[in-house]
């Protein structure tokens, strides 16, 4: 750890010391609770540093990349601080990914150690990774030759794997003083973590980031006023950014409890809400949206929500934002991505309603938002859309082993190219409005497919909605609308189409409708929409030429 100079208006500090330095403010105060299971801050740091020893015997060096594949629970935390305390480079892993993209992410990191699960649910992660590299003598040639150890959280002993409890053992043949040498070599500027994107298209890539974070965690905190007094309830993944700088680490620089599940399932979420009478709720629109349905079905206490974040801006979560609102509070928008953390750009305590729902945030102290046309590379004036590019102390740097990947996103001037559209509002705001990528061009005009989305949306015999492209020789492409129904509802393309005829201009309504149980989800709740392509052109005749 490096102590702060005199100059440094912001103490540089480590991920892996935070359990330490918030034992050290909080000690015996509860800092989590886990399926009815508590532990303390000093109970969380002791546990940090028993799995940081235990990896120390097992011969995890400095810079060794550490992949970690298991659902949300406290050894998630123990071993995600630990491997960082010792300066090695955590690599989480995204628990709905399987064996082919787990096998991509392990070699593309140069994953050294696995640590994982045996199980989640009904997901057998073990059997998984010997399909990969055999762990207990198994035949078959090991498709990751760089995995030296896999250590599995779970009771069954296999001849090549270390369980949990060996290497809480194994811990004792480590002093205190060897992990604190490990600790204090460690820069803040040193890599700590790669955070893999969500691979909506291509292949995913690794984020690598330092210790940076810590100051964003903080920034945040302060500006949603989060202190010990407050409970984070928190069902989002920790795979993610979102959950693991809104729980994992906001707890430990702000000494809020945390309450966390395994995974999100909104009835019992708003039942540890109320019982657990949770102050801080965070999510995408898709949760919320599943909150404030699940609270109409049956009501529960909510009233000790104090705010949160729902990213906000597009089109679609606009009425999902303001229901949210109307029911938990203040919540307020914000702006991030993998490349530079959750919070580029939020909101206040005191935004308004209107700039909490329609808008993304302001942009936060230390970074720089810009939109630009993307053919010119010109900024648009205030209010049109265009590119948004972002500048600030959180960019990433760079993917990993991805030189050409990581020039085409940081230009010579350090701006991230995001890929996403937004405008720059006269009240200083950012609003997100999608992926470039997303857009459609039908007949020379631009269509929102979110616009068209919450449109159709406000019928009531449609749950979701998602719209996207399908390639046309007359216009370039039309809209695709894959629609889920309501529940007990009965819905027809020609009901669909004949509630957007004469309502909304007539190359914004959708070609096609074709109706799905289910979208094809990512991780942090967005649908998969290159998915949803490739799937219109499975279901639709092929366009004439």
């Amino acid at each position: 750890m490096v102590a702060a100079r005199s100059s440094d208006w912001f103490e540089k500090v480590t991920i892996g010391t935070l359990p330490e330095r918030a034992a050290r403010r909080w000690g015996t105060r509860e800092a989590l609770c886990f399926q009815g299971r508590r532990s303390t801050f000093c109970e969380i740091a002791a546990g940090v540093d028993r799995v940081a020893r235990g990896l120390i015997a097992l011969g995890v060096a400095q810079g060794d990349k550490v992949a970690l594949w298991m659902l949300n629970r406290p050894e998630w935390i123990e071993a995600a601080f630990a491997v960082m305390k010792i300066g090695a480079v955590l690599v989480p892993v995204n628990t709905r990914l399987r064996t082919h993209d787990v096998g991509y992410i392990l070699a593309q990191s140069h994953a050294t150690t696995l640590i994982l699960a045996e199980r989640g649910g009904p997901v057998d992660y073990l059997a998984m990774v010997r399909e990969l590299a055999p762990v207990d003598g198994a035949p078959g040639a090991s498709r990751l030759p760089g995995l030296r150890r896999v250590l599995l959280l779970g009771e069954a002993r296999r001849p090549a794997t270390v369980v949990w409890a060996d290497l809480l053992e194994r811990a004792d043949e480590v002093d205190e003083r060897t992990l604190g040498a490990r600790a204090a070599a460690v820069s803040p500027e040193d890599l700590a973590f790669l955070m893999y994107t969500s691979g909506t298209t291509g292949v995913p890539k690794g984020a690598m980031h330092a210790h940076r974070l810590v100051r964003n965690v903080t920034d945040r905190a302060f500006r949603l006023a989060i202190t010990e007094q407050d409970v984070i309830l928190m069902y989002l993944p920790f795979f993610h950014l979102f959950a693991f700088s809104e729980g994992m680490l906001a707890s430990m620089v702000t000494g809020a409890r945390q309450v966390l599940t395994e995974t999100f399932e909104a009835a019992e979420s708003l039942e540890l809400l109320a019982g657990e009478r949770a102050t801080v709720l965070h999510g995408f629109d898709t949760h919320f949206k599943e909150l404030c349905a699940a609270h109409a079905r049956q009501p529960r206490e909510v009233s000790s929500v104090r705010t949160g974040i729902l990213a906000a801006g597009m089109s679609s979560s606009v009425p999902v934002a303001r229901r949210a609102r109307a029911l938990f509070g203040p919540l307020v928008s914000g702006y991030g991505m993998s490349e530079f953390g959750v919070g580029a750009a939020i909101g206040a305590l005191d935004s308004t309603e209107e700039q909490s729902c329609e808008a993304s945030g302001y942009p936060a102290p230390g970074y720089e938002i810009r939109v630009v046309d993307p053919a010119s590379g010109r900024d648009q004036p205030t209010g049109a859309p265009g590119e948004i590019l972002v500048r600030g102390y959180t960019l990433m740097l760079g993917y990993h082993d991805e030189p050409e990947a990581t020039a085409a996103a940081i230009d010579a001037d350090g701006w991230m190219h995001t890929g996403d559209m937004g405008l720059l509002r006269p009240d200083g705001h950012l609003r997100f409005m999608g992926r470039y990528k997303d857009m459609l061009k039908i007949g020379g005009e631009n269509v929102d497919p979110m616009e068209v989305e919450a449109y159709l949306m406000s019928h009531p015999g449609i749950d979701s909605a998602a719209v996207v492209s399908y390639p046309d020789a007359r216009l370039s492409e039309v809209g695709v609308a894959f629609v889920r129904r309501a529940p007990g509802r009965t819905l027809t393309e020609d009901d669909v189409l004949a509630h957007c005829r004469g309502r909304i201009a007539s190359f914004k309504i959708p070609r096609h409708v074709l109706f799905v149980d289910d979208f094809p989800m990512t991780s942090s709740g967005k649908i998969q929409k290159v998915r949803l392509r490739e799937e219109a052109l499975r279901r639709l005749p092929p366009p004439r030429p």
